[in-house]
């Protein structure tokens, strides 16, 4: 059939339109067969790899916190079950109506519930939420029985620290507590974001946190494209933190706590020789358990606003004025210097006047004639008076440095003070002031500027007792079954005369009728120690008040009160424990801190034996 002209036309436009439209799809075929071949077969190895990736993912696991034992193994610090509840969002049809199903058996406060809500928004639907933790047997029980009524809810079981001995040991061993945002800072540890993960927040919890705190473990479980868990392939529980064992002897520091109870008061006892602190008690203390499972605000202010302040470390963190347990140094730098004969007899007649202004003894009518021996066996302050007097606070200042007072000792447990030795030159350059004579005087019976802590104290007597040998406190005995080495400790250089001269005096303090502790005395023959006795002024006393003598420590309001000290060694013939005890506003060194001072030496003696054996026997266990 022949076309026209205008047919014509129209077959070659028509031809034209189909070769382009051809040659448009036959570019993009072969655009799409080449991206394909280069998907599929070039970089086949590497999408591979990474759709595995998806399908597999790997999520850490926390490891078991270490446990601290005492030096007998006695357990201080487990791990116990920790019953708790979770949420997943998405198997609720609404979360609020199942909360307040929740409620009715375990209390939700207004503050915990809005953390639910409020993670159940921001967080992927199929993820649990924590709801409540540390819940007892009995609870969880009826938890896990309503459970088919509780859409979405999910009883668990995980691990939770543990402090079986409570206030006995809280400052000691510390506490656990939630991550914050401040323990964010500057870390990319990703144990650290994990849900309900606790870190060391006090005590050896946080001095030894990440050996007690493990490695990290992981669980490789397969997801589906929603990142829901279909299955787990594989675990690695991790490795559980070290066991990190203590120097002390647990039921020393039981005795020590409860012969404090009622006080605000400290107790430190170490091993003269080694350093070990057999027991170190702050009272009254706090739960730790509280800060693990988070503390409420009522016993928070509770624990604020005590006059007692339970928070305080008073074993390494209080300060006081060492009052008349510091006449020991006193007496050996006086000794040493040459510039009193020891022998030489200076009268008390219950005052000693410098210029206009008199400086009493604690005993009004005086002690008569007192040579160095006796000043310390009665605690006569106006001997002291006159010692400081000729030998000036710079050789009191650098007695005092040598046996360990003004600066820290290295302790483990975190917060140690430094207390405060003075000098003439820090009061020059802090003050602008020159030094007085009479705060020489004050500074020579333990008063004034002096601040010791306790832990001071027990090294300060230890050094007196161990021949002037500069030990140091101890507390952490091993680590992971590796023993931390302290030691040997240098000499002092001390004259040794004046160290025997010091100690006998000590001795009659406590076992010469007379002696300020004589009533304090431990009876039993091997046992005899050797003490100090100290009571420091908290406020200046009137003229009035002294020239009455009407007004007495007991009279006072408790803040008003004396502080009483008391340190020694023991045995006598055969030292090897030092002890230091301060009780706040005790009044009394003689009638407060001496009695309780004995009772533990006491104890630390009758368990002497126990320690040695068990000694060797870690000795020979680390041999073999």
């Amino acid at each position: 059939m022949l076309m026209d002209g205008k047919d014509n036309v129209r077959y070659k436009t028509f031809s034209r339109r189909a070769a382009l439209i051809g040659g448009l799809q036959f570019a993009a075929f072969t655009a799409l067969a080449s991206r394909m071949y280069y998907l599929q077969i070039i970089k086949s190895g590497e999408y591979t790899m990474l759709a595995e990736e998806n399908r597999i993912n790997k999520r850490l696991l926390a490891p078991l916190r270490g446990e601290i034992v005492d030096r007998f193994g006695d357990v201080l610090v487990s791990n116990r079950q920790n019953f708790r509840v979770m949420l997943v969002p998405e198997q609720t049809p609404h979360i609020e109506a199942t909360l307040d199903k929740l409620s009715r058996i375990v209390p939700l406060p207004d503050r915990q519930r809005a953390r639910i809500i409020k993670d159940a928004r921001t967080s992927p639907s199929f993820l649990p939420i924590l709801v409540a933790e540390n819940l007892d047997w009995e609870t969880f029980a009826e938890v896990n029985i309503h459970e088919p009524d509780l859409p979405g809810i999910v009883p668990d079981v995980g691990d939770t620290r543990h402090y079986p001995y409570g206030p006995d040991l809280a400052h000691v061993v510390g506490y656990v507590a939630a991550v914050s945002e401040k323990d964010l800072e500057g870390k990319d540890d990703p144990l650290l974001k994990l849900p309900g993960f606790r870190i060391g927040k006090s005590g050896i919890e946080r001095e030894l946190d990440q050996e007690l705190r493990g490695r990290a473990g992981a669980s490789h479980v397969e997801v589906n494209a929603y990142g829901r868990v279909i299955r787990e392939l594989a675990k690695d529980p991790g490795v559980p933190g070290a066991q990190v064992s203590l120097t002390l002897d647990m039921e020393v520091q039981k005795l020590a706590t409860e012969r404090l109870r009622g006080e605000s008061a400290s107790v430190v006892v170490m091993d003269i020789y080694n350093g070990d602190v057999i027991a170190i008690v702050s009272a009254p203390g706090f739960d730790p358990n509280d800060f693990n499972v988070g503390i409420s605000q009522k016993k928070w202010d509770a624990l604020l606003n005590d006059p007692y302040n339970p928070l305080l470390n008073k074993s390494i963190a209080g300060q006081y004025p060492p009052g008349s347990t510091f006449k020991p140094v006193v007496a050996l730098a006086a000794y040493e210097s040459g510039m009193i004969d020891p022998n030489q007899k200076v009268f008390c007649s219950g005052k000693y006047s410098l210029g206009s202004h008199d400086f009493h003894c604690w005993k009004k009518h005086g002690h008569g004639a007192m040579d160095m021996h006796d000043a310390i066996m009665h605690s006569c302050d106006v001997y002291f008076y006159e010692v400081a007097k000729r030998i000036g606070i710079d050789r009191i200042e650098a007695m005092a440095r040598r046996f360990g007072l003004g600066d820290t000792l290295g302790f483990e447990v975190p917060g140690e003070k430094k207390g405060f030795v003075p000098s003439q030159g820090w009061k020059r350059a802090t003050r602008g002031e020159p030094w007085h004579q009479g705060e020489t005087l004050i500074a020579g019976i333990g008063q004034g500027f002096l601040l010791t802590t306790p832990l001071q104290l027990a090294v300060m007597t230890a050094r007196l007792a161990n021949g002037g040998k500069a030990v140091t406190p101890r507390i952490v005995r091993q680590v992971g079954g590796k023993l931390d080495q302290h030691g040997p400790y240098p000499e002092l250089g001390f004259s040794q005369p004046g160290l025997a001269l010091v100690r006998k005096a000590m001795d009659s303090v406590s076992n010469v009728p007379g002696g300020t502790a004589y009533r304090s005395r431990i009876a039993e023959e091997g046992m005899e120690l050797a003490g100090k006795t100290g009571t420091a002024q908290v406020r200046r006393i009137s003229r009035a008040e002294r020239e009455t003598g009407v007004l007495k420590n007991e009279d006072l309001e408790w803040r008003q009160r004396d502080h009483a000290l008391f340190i020694a060694f023991a045995p006598v013939d055969a030292p090897r424990y030092a002890i230091s005890v301060v009780v706040e506003h005790g009044s009394s060194g003689s009638g407060t801190a001496a009695p309780i001072a004995r009772d533990v030496m006491k104890k630390v003696l009758e368990r002497h034996p126990q320690r040695e054996i068990a000694m060797r026997r870690s000795n020979e266990w680390r041999e073999g």
